[in-house]
């Protein structure tokens, strides 16, 4: 059985600036996202479509502001509403922590909305392109989740190789590093799939709809070892609120997929 490590969330500093590792792993979500876009804006079909490397630097810029408004937003909404209708001078403290991903991506579809309609492109070849450039920067960030020590996973039995003590935890039990089965499955494996099935010319919206059933399964799978969150409990059938949130997102994905492989070429 491990311990969690409880690494110093500062990762270096300097006099009165300190840049925390929660801050590097998002730097390091970007610049993954800048070197994938530009690969991805060199194969064929994109640059024939006259995407540029200044379009992958403007779909950052705009999809960091999706990233930090939606996302905040949705933990505000979806995961503390109440506490927030009180405390409205809270919402946009987002040094105080409190990110979703529903309400990330959700923001980075409206994000890249109006990058289409500003660049004149169908909202559909925009998501197909960053698509299979998002699961790196999504392992960043639980890479993240587990130097921070937070969103641990539900007990664990003691003799699994790899269960851990999370000291921050409301009890001393092991517990499943869910954050590191996140790192894997949402992250690397989505990842490596979603890279290889976007390598082929796919019909417009079917690598959009594969991002959204893939991270979708996943995170339900994952939601399975990670303990919900104390405020919220288990909901409906025994689901987490990241379950519930996961099944409108793959019953989308799957409408997607196929309404994009009934097109014509």
């Amino acid at each position: 059985m491990w311990v969690h490590p409880q690494f110093d969330p500062i990762a270096i500093k300097l006099g009165p600036l300190a840049v925390h590792w929660y801050g590097l792993t998002y730097l390091a979500a970007f610049g993954l996202f800048l070197f994938l876009a530009n690969r991805r804006v060199a194969q064929t079909q994109f640059a024939q479509a006259g995407w540029s490397r200044r379009d992958v630097d403007d779909l950052l810029f705009f999809g960091v502001l999706g990233v930090v408004l939606g996302g905040r937003l949705g933990f505000v909404l979806f995961y503390k509403p109440d506490y927030y209708l009180h405390h409205l001078g809270e919402v946009l403290a987002v040094w105080k922590g409190g990110m979703a991903f529903h309400g990330g991506l959700l923001g980075v579809i409206a994000a890249m909305a109006l990058f289409a309609k500003l660049r004149g492109r169908k909202f559909f070849e925009v998501t197909d392109l960053i698509a299979p450039c998002v699961p790196t920067g999504l392992a960043m960030g639980r890479l993240g989740n587990f130097i921070n020590g937070e969103l641990w996973g539900r007990p664990a039995d003691a003799s699994l190789p790899w269960a851990m003590v999370f000291p921050q935890s409301p009890t001393l039990d092991p517990r499943h590093p869910s954050q590191l089965y996140q790192f894997l499955g949402e992250g690397l494996l989505l990842f490596v799939l979603l890279w290889f099935y976007a390598r082929k010319p796919r019909q417009t919206g079917q690598v959009s709809g594969m991002f959204l059933i893939g991270y979708g399964i996943f995170r339900f799978m994952a939601e399975y070892f990670r303990e919900p969150d104390d405020y919220l409990g288990l909901r409906w059938l025994n689901l987490s609120q990241g379950q519930w949130l996961c099944v409108p997102m793959v019953a989308a994905g799957l409408l997607i997929w196929i309404l994009s492989s009934r097109r014509k070429a």
